[in-house]
């Protein structure tokens, strides 16, 4: 029997219509307000949303420290789809080891991630796609702080409307 390792995958419905939703992925005065796990911040040194664009970030953490991220968006098909990379990285932009940036040494050190937004009715569903194993997603945490994220948009969603 072949067992075979699921990449993280979520699903999400927002009480928000699609075009509201999207743009809460894409405008960084909104990224800033939920894009970070509980009790962190999220820095961009710059962000463009569009094909080709790119962002350098930072997660601030006060128990974990800082995590830099570099990525290249891939794909920003408005307001369905979004495709970009995330690659660990230094202040400066530079890449860095997964250990040199605190985690595993076996998390990958660039990772796709896919997100998809399907209307419902007034709702949207948000479906994330990132690769990297479920079970090591869950073990780092990641997989739970998207779900604290997801929440925290919840919550400016509800706001906003």
């Amino acid at each position: 029997m072949s067992t075979t390792k699921k990449e993280l995958l979520i699903t999400h419905l927002f009480d928000a219509p699609q075009e509201i939703v999207f743009r809460a992925w894409t405008d960084p005065e909104k990224l800033k307000v939920w894009y970070a796990p509980d009790g962190c911040t999220i820095e961009y040194r710059h962000i463009e949303v569009s094909p080709g664009g790119s962002f350098h970030s930072c997660v601030h953490d006060p128990i974990y420290g800082d995590c830099w991220i570099t990525g290249k968006y891939l794909e920003v098909s408005a307001p369905d789809k979004l495709v970009f990379t995330m690659v660990l990285s230094n202040e400066h932009g530079n890449d860095v080891a997964s250990a040199d940036a605190g985690k595993p040494e076996d998390w990958p050190e660039r990772l796709i991630t896919t997100v998809t937004f399907e209307p419902i009715k007034q709702q949207t569903k948000v479906t994330i796609h990132q690769t990297v194993l479920e079970e090591e997603a869950k073990k780092t945490g990641a997989y739970q702080s998207w779900l604290k994220m997801f929440d925290k948009l919840s919550q400016l969603l509800i706001r906003s409307n």
